[in-house]
């Protein structure tokens, strides 16, 4: 019998807030630079809440690491290659992703797969870059007032301080490959505030 869908919240939450501390962020500061409402960062962190992919990324991005180290996954050393029997599906807010990368890095390298419907139009505004690759599956992503349809093979480079939101556009799904820079430094997402939208 293989883990439940529950059980990676036991890591997750002492994860989040030992990373909080870490970073020298009050919950309210912490929940305010992610976009998340101090309630709902206090039941992430009490185990009472499962985080989404986008809510991980954010966190990540406030406190200066990785999707890997907030879900308690440890890379040794970092690695040039990364193997394919390495890498590990992790669920996350109905998306899945594969990490591709070496953690403690400037940037990090996703393989995700984004159901249709799944959470993935929550509007996204941070500090940043993001570059996408479409291997199967058609993704419908929104740049500020522009929405792009992108394929196989179509590939979107942005500013992650564009108002962005990524979505499967067919009932199949979606599964790309996704680079983001890391956020250093925790006050420089203190600085946007509360992302209009945002609250979960």
């Amino acid at each position: 019998m293989g883990p439940g869908p529950g059980d990676g919240l036991a890591v997750v939450a002492p994860q989040l807030r030992a990373l909080r501390r870490r970073a020298g962020l009050t919950l309210e500061a912490a929940a305010r630079a992610a976009g998340l409402s101090p309630a709902h960062l206090s039941r992430l962190e009490t185990g009472n809440r499962q985080p989404s992919l986008p809510m991980l990324l954010a966190l990540a991005r406030v406190y200066g690491t990785t999707v890997s180290e907030l879900l308690g996954e440890t890379v040794a050393g970092r690695d040039t290659v990364v193997r394919a029997a390495d890498m590990e599906p992790s669920p996350a807010g109905g998306w899945t992703y594969w990490q591709a990368g070496a953690s403690g890095r400037g940037m990090q390298a996703l393989r995700l797969q984004v159901p249709y419907g799944s959470q993935g139009d929550i509007v996204r505004v941070h500090p940043g870059e993001e570059w996408l690759y479409v291997l199967t599956g058609r993704l419908r992503l929104r740049l500020g007032d522009a929405t792009h349809l992108l394929g196989p093979g179509d590939a979107a480079h942005f500013d992650s301080l564009t108002p962005h939101r990524i979505a499967a556009q067919d009932p199949g799904g979606v599964e790309f490959l996704f680079v983001h820079t890391l956020l250093q430094s925790p006050t420089a997402a203190l600085c946007l505030g509360i992302t209009p939208g945002e609250t979960p």
